[in-house]
Order: C-alpha cells, then structure tokens, then sequence
C-alpha cells in the first residue's frame, strides 16, 4: 500500500469538506458525488474512486464497504471511521467522520510525520469511543508507519488501559534515554526512539493525568493537528420560529386593544358554536 502523491491528499480534503459541508443541507447523497466527480481534480485518482463509491452506494448504501476495497486509494484507517459512523447504533455522526479525515488529509498534504498522524488517530478513537481493538489494528496497516512503528502501535493495543500512555509514550521517547544516560542507568530497551524529546518531556510531565491534557499540550507546543469535536447544533431557526410567533400573538394583542379603544370589539366572534341537543 503506497503512499499517495500530495495532489491527492489536497483533493481529498477538499473532497471530505465539501461533502460535510452539503449533507448539512440535505442533498441526496447520489448528487453530491456526482457533483464531487466533476469538481475535484481530473489529473488525480479521486474521480475513479468517487464513481466507485456512488456505484457501491447504490447497491449497499454505505461507504465503507466501497472504501474498504480500495485500500491502494483509502487507508485502513479512514476505512474504520467511517464504517463506525454508518453503524445504524452508533453515536458517531458522518459529519464529524468526514471532518476528521478531513484534517488528517490536510495534515498529510502538509507533510505528515508519524508521530503527529499516530497521535491524532489514537486521540480520534478515544474522543469518539470508537474502539481500540478494530482502531488500533487499522492504524497498524498505514503505510506512513515503518514496522517499528507497527510493532509499537500493537503494543499499544494490548497495553493500554493497563499502563499509563504517558508511560508507553516516554519510554520510546529520546527523553527517556537522556534521563537514563544522566542517572547512569540502564536504557532497558533495545528498540529505537519513536518520539523526540519535547515528545517525552511533555509525556512525562502528563503522567496519571488525563490524556486529553497531553494530545492538547503537544496540539499547543509541537503544532501537531487537533482532533475536530462536534459542534453544537445551530438553534437560530427554532429560535427564529418562536420568536415569529411571539410576534404574532403582540400583534394579535394590539390589535384587540385597538378594537377595544374604539368601541368595536365585537366579542361574540370570539364564542364557539352552539351545542347540539
């Protein structure tokens, strides 16, 4: 599975926004992605993958599957969040899937390095509840990750919970082996360092705390990408509704007041009709 050209990250996050941005709308899914097809760039691969998703689209009514079978064009990763926002029981919303790959795209189109692309995935899953187990084997399978990388994130996978991500993080850190070195200590490892040295010391001064306060300490410090959070939604048309009825009932008001100040107020209009015998 190969890397994509930076061509195809830019259209992809373009690619993701747009069609984010229109399902609040409520456009039919079909004429989204026909309008997508011809708007993203032709010179790259997304066109194809697009005309694949709409096909896929109409026989299975989801994306992930369309996804899941083009994995030289989607990783596995972005596979996994959007087969978790299309769970009829889920509590993931599309919008806020298709804004985290977004970013990711973004951040890829940039440059990417492992550690900040590591570090947002794993923030997405837990922010989102989205599942260790399936999220941390799809993680495993990017292709920006070297098998060090791989080795480690499976580890992860069966650590966390039970050691402190801190913990885990520090030790594949450079910090880690400076502090050791200074105490005169064994390293007691022999894998390579993952993280630098802002990494671990930022590690160690999070240890036992929440690990949101770590991901938004590195978000701050390194320039690492932020995980986007649901928005809240917009009230302005119930709003908008209530406040035209208050001003219909004011007017309704004035207007008896109006009648009344005239000597016309005709109250029997306002009486039900007659009961029947």
């Amino acid at each position: 599975m190969p890397l994509l050209d930076r061509e195809e990250y830019i259209e992809q996050a373009y690619f993701f926004a747009t069609l984010a941005e229109r399902l609040a709308h409520n456009q039919t899914t079909q004429e989204m992605l026909a309008s997508l097809q011809q708007e993203v760039l032709a010179t790259t691969n997304l066109p194809k993958a697009i005309d694949f998703l709409a096909s896929e689209l109409r026989h299975s009514g989801v994306f992930s599957s369309a996804m899941a079978k083009l994995p030289h064009y989607f990783t596995p990763f972005q596979t996994f969040v959007v087969a978790e926002a299309e769970k009829e029981r889920g509590r993931f919303d599309l919008q806020v899937a298709l804004h985290i790959l977004r970013h990711e795209a973004k951040y890829r189109a940039d440059g990417a390095a492992p550690q900040g692309t590591f570090l947002y995935q794993f923030e997405c899953i837990s922010r989102n509840r989205l599942g260790y187990a399936r999220g941390f084997e799809a993680m495993a399978q990017d292709p920006l990750y070297d098998d060090h990388w791989k080795s480690w994130i499976r580890t992860v996978q069966r650590q966390i919970g039970l050691v402190d991500f801190a913990d885990l993080l520090y030790v594949r850190s450079d910090h880690y082996i400076t502090n050791r070195l200074r105490q005169g200590l064994p390293l007691e490892r022999d894998e390579p360092s993952l993280f630098g040295e802002k990494e671990g010391k930022i590690a160690l001064a999070n240890r036992r705390k929440d690990p949101m306060f770590m991901f938004a300490a590195l978000q701050r410090q390194l320039g690492y990408p932020a995980v986007p959070r649901p928005q809240p939604p917009d009230e302005t048309p119930q709003l908008l509704y209530q406040l035209t009825k208050k001003m219909e009932r004011m007017e309704f008001r004035l207007k008896l007041l109006e009648e009344e100040q005239k000597g016309g107020l005709d109250i029997t209009k306002f009486y039900g009709p007659p009961p029947e015998d």
